[in-house]
């Protein structure tokens, strides 16, 4: 195992008050990447990362002498995903297409990190074009399983230690699900929420991005740093009332994962809790096909001069989706777009309904599955992906093979900030570990 303890909001905190010499922090952090990083593999190589990072965090301590002005994020530890654009590092979206075709403008994400005082530990892997062909990485809980995908080098990095916070993208579950295989808390907020200006898309559609951190305090301060129009939710007293979306989805599942779930709802409502369940979701299969033909239709459109001159270099799943993208008419298109605003309208008129706060559900199936050659299945993510709601997954214990499970919350369009606070309220709860 090579996970490490690295709270975010402790780590600022610190580093914000001089608790702790950013150089000195610096040196520890890239003192441990030496030695898990061989092991995990969640960053790109980069020659000397020690020296730039220490030059980073000279340039920062000179813009910032004075603690009490010191930026939320100051010295917080970010890795990228290597489809997000970041100065001075070159963007291969784990692709052999030459770096070149691929470059562009520094993401917005990225200047928002900057300006609110984290220093960019590095870039970390992605799958290629952030779909399902995996790059190098392993889970730091058991090197012998993936830590999920696309943003597997982003949560392993976080699992590890090697980074505070980290960025990622989803369009099916590239960051709920990964988070949850890794043990992390992981954050995709309500579509658009933080602008994808300076990313490379995979579906325009349905992109998100999304943040990891070991604790739920530091997401919130995150989510408050990179977010649009960000308001602290300071009217939340207690728990949110749960609602399980049962039916076809739910039984996705796997049995094992399925069982430790609803343990976890037992526990919750052993906790006082309020947990009701609402049948929806009844055409999941339907979904699935329609989310994957709209994010693959926008895919092969999206690159498709890149993909005309260096299709050859593409591996196997990835040439597969381009094909099934391009066999997506423009009609068949524009009408699987009017679908987002459907689900979400009834996914919402379905809370309303119940007198429910938020659903809760499995971030996966089931924990990391063994192997490095594939990433999981995303379905437990996929609808909430296409409603374009924001989701929220926090460790929630671990399987009968030590890896860890997780629990998956999703909110209203929008109500990121009561997700988050109401996460908070929950890590409290007896079934949950604590998240700070």
């Amino acid at each position: 195992m090579y996970t490490h303890p690295a709270p975010l909001f402790e780590a600022v905190a610190d580093l914000r008050t001089d608790r702790r010499a950013l150089p000195a922090y610096i040196d520890a952090i890239c003192d441990w990447i030496d030695e898990v990083e061989p092991h995990v593999h969640a960053f790109l190589p980069e020659e000397d990362r020690r020296a730039r990072l220490h030059a980073d965090a000279e340039a920062l301590s000179a813009r910032y002498p004075d603690p009490a002005d010191r930026p939320p994020l100051y010295g917080a530890l970010a890795g990228v995903k290597d489809i997000i654009h970041v100065d001075g590092f070159v963007t291969r979206a784990g692709a052999q297409v030459p770096p070149d075709r691929l470059a562009g403008p520094e993401a917005e994400v990225v200047r928002r990190l900057r300006a609110a005082g984290a220093l960019i530990a590095g870039k970390t892997v992605t799958t290629e074009f952030a779909y399902f062909e995996p790059g190098p990485t392993r889970n730091p809980h058991n090197l012998a399983h993936t830590p999920g995908g696309s943003s597997s080098g982003s949560a392993a990095a976080v699992a590890a230690g090697m980074a505070t916070l980290a960025v990622g993208t989803q369009t099916i579950g590239s960051v709920i699900r990964p988070a949850a295989f890794c043990g992390v808390v992981g954050f995709k907020p309500t579509y658009g929420r933080i602008p994808m200006d300076g990313v490379l898309y995979f579906s325009r559609s349905v992109d998100h991005l999304g943040l990891f951190t070991q604790d739920a305090a530091g997401m919130t301060l995150a989510a408050s740093a990179l977010c649009d129009g960000w308001r602290p939710d300071r009217d939340v007293d207690g728990p949110p009332v749960l609602g399980v979306p049962d039916g076809p989805y739910l039984a996705q599942t796997d049995p094992d994962a399925l069982a430790a779930f609803e343990a976890a709802i037992d526990d919750l409502k052993a906790a006082g809790v309020i947990v009701r369940r609402v049948l929806t979701l009844r055409k999941i299969d339907e979904l699935n096909i329609l989310h994957r033909r709209l994010a693959f239709g926008e895919f092969a459109r999206e690159h498709a001069a890149i993909f005309a001159e260096y299709g050859h270099l593409l591996r196997p799943r990835t040439l597969e989706i381009v094909e099934i993208g391009r066999s997506v008419s423009d009609k068949e298109l524009k009408e699987l777009r009017t679908n987002r605003a459907r689900l979400r309208r009834d996914l919402e008129s379905q809370m309303s309904a119940a007198g429910i706060d938020l659903w809760v559900c499995p971030p996966a199936p089931g924990p990391a599955p063994a192997g490095i050659h594939a990433t999981g299945d995303p379905n437990m993510n996929l609808p909430w992906t296409h409603a374009g709601l924001p989701a929220l997954t926090l460790p929630a214990g671990e399987a009968e093979n030590g890896l860890p499970l997780g629990l998956q919350l999703v909110g209203r369009f929008g109500g990121d900030e009561r997700l988050l606070a109401w996460g908070e309220k929950l890590a409290e709860f007896g079934a949950l570990p604590s998240l700070g």
